[in-house]
């Protein structure tokens, strides 16, 4: 009997891969198949530069100091480890799943003592009746013929598999926002010097005037005027000493410790800036990006609960079946001639439960909902490599023309200077050339680093990260 009933066990584990669920087809990609064209992406696809799926991040990453960093923040970041520990707790979800299939083996103990009263008894005699059991077995173990175990299986699985994709994405997510952080807090260092020697011209030009004003040379009005610059530069270096340390403050959030004063830049010419990469011809390469493969992940599973859906429809088949011992005395209990078995098939079929029905529709709706989140994600992927492409296309030209800007600008200055000195102009074009000298230089630096920032955001929205 025993024999049969392993028969039928393996029987049912061949059977037990099949499953109701939809056939999965990826759908078609909304989105055009080659990047952008325009003024603003001339001369991008005939990049000789390296894909970014060429590059590990540690090759694409040239600064050693950075590349410290970016590994104190992959040991130490709490939420990289939050969302580590996540892919943990859904790979053991899966596992629970997927046991489900198999059946469970259990040992069973049973021993009881009954008054009978006479009345009741058989020989209409009051007595006290024992009865003990030892038995092994496989209790109450859904059969799935229909795959509705299997189809929560692949679900689980795929849940898992869209966890471990979005453990990758944030992966990248914390080495692309630690550089950003390092080369923000590099550019912000690069402001302070600014303000800093702007503060020193400053004051030399206010003592020059101060002198000139002793002797009768300049008015009161040109001393306060100047005055004014130096109130103002003392300001700017103030600020600008408040967002270095909160630069250093969020790098050290990110490293998830103090990061070493020797990592930090002192500027802009400390950091070697990343290596220049390739977007591709095709967009084709975002489908291998971690977030739109978490999605896709996300649509299979919805998928794989459309088949647990149908085959709710159809009989649940569950089997118990044990075999044992049993005796009316306890010191007879493991003795020749006490063996038991049995074999207990069950079969549920539903006639009418509205909520099987409700929940199909449920399962329907759930994976239209899923598709659109899938194509909504493609879109902004795509979007967000155009607009780093679009970036890349100009950031060029910008920084040509900001320098070209910054050189009129400072020969500017030098001129109404010269030209205040020997009484032509008034202090006014000074102050206006000082002014606006300041803000050019600013916004070279503010370009300098879009330049790199882009970099590293393209490689980033492209989906690379690989060690």
């Amino acid at each position: 009997m025993m024999r049969n009933v392993f028969l039928i066990i393996l029987t049912v584990l061949f059977i037990g891969g099949c499953t109701m669920a939809p056939r999965y087809t990826r759908p078609p990609a909304p989105i055009p198949k080659a990047w952008p064209e325009g003024d603003a992406y001339k001369d991008i696809k005939t990049s000789d530069a390296p894909s970014a799926a060429e590059l590990k991040w540690r090759d694409f990453i040239s600064d050693k100091k950075l590349e410290k960093v970016i590994e104190m923040a992959l040991e130490n970041n709490r939420d990289f480890k939050l969302a580590a520990l996540n892919v943990e707790k859904a790979r053991a979800y899966y596992g629970i799943q997927r046991a489900e299939l198999l059946p469970a083996l259990d040992a069973v103990g049973t021993g009881s003592r009954q008054r009978v009263p006479a009345d009741l008894s058989n020989k209409k005699i009051t007595g006290v009746t024992e009865q003990y059991s030892v038995n092994l077995g496989v209790l109450s173990w859904e059969i799935d013929f229909f795959g509705r175990l299997q189809s929560l299986k692949d679900k689980a699985l795929e849940e898992y598999l869209a966890t471990e994709e979005a453990h990758r994405s944030a992966r990248i997510m914390l080495i692309a926002t630690t550089a950003g952080a390092y080369w923000t807090y590099a550019a912000d260092r690069e402001n302070l010097k600014l303000a800093e020697d702007t503060l020193k011209t400053q004051m030399n030009s206010y003592d020059l005037i101060k002198r000139r004003y002793d002797v009768g040379l300049a008015s009161e009005l040109d001393l306060r005027r100047s005055q004014t610059q130096v109130d103002s530069a003392k300001e700017i270096v103030y600020r600008y000493t408040q967002l270095v340390a909160q630069d250093e403050n969020a790098l050290n959030l990110l490293a998830g410790k103090v990061v070493p004063k020797e990592l930090l830049p002192d500027g802009f010419d400390s950091v070697i800036p990343p290596k220049d990469i390739s977007p591709g011809l095709s967009s084709e390469v975002l489908l291998r990006r971690p977030d739109i493969m978490a999605s896709e992940h996300m649509l299979k599973s919805i998928n794989a609960m459309i088949g647990a859906a149908r085959a709710a429809f159809f009989p649940r088949i569950s089997l118990t079946t044990t075999m044992g011992t049993a005796s009316a005395e306890l010191s007879r209990l493991f003795r020749s001639g006490q063996d038991t078995w049995n074999f207990s098939p069950q079969v549920v079929m539903p006639i009418f439960d509205a909520r099987i029905w409700a929940a199909y529709d449920a399962a329907k709706v759930e994976r239209e909902i899923a598709l659109a989140g899938y194509e909504k994600t493609i879109q902004t992927a795509f979007r967000e490599v155009a607009d780093a492409l679009a970036v890349r296309g100009t950031v060029e030209q910008q920084l040509a023309a900001q320098q070209s800007f910054v050189d009129a600008v400072a020969e500017t200055y030098r001129l109404s200077s010269a030209r205040y000195m020997k009484g032509i102009d008034s202090y006014l074009s000074v102050l206006d050339a000082q002014r606006s000298l300041f803000s050019a230089q600013q916004g070279l630096i503010a370009l300098r680093l879009a330049k790199t920032t882009n970099l590293v955001t393209l490689y980033k929205v492209l989906g690379w990260g690989n060690e």
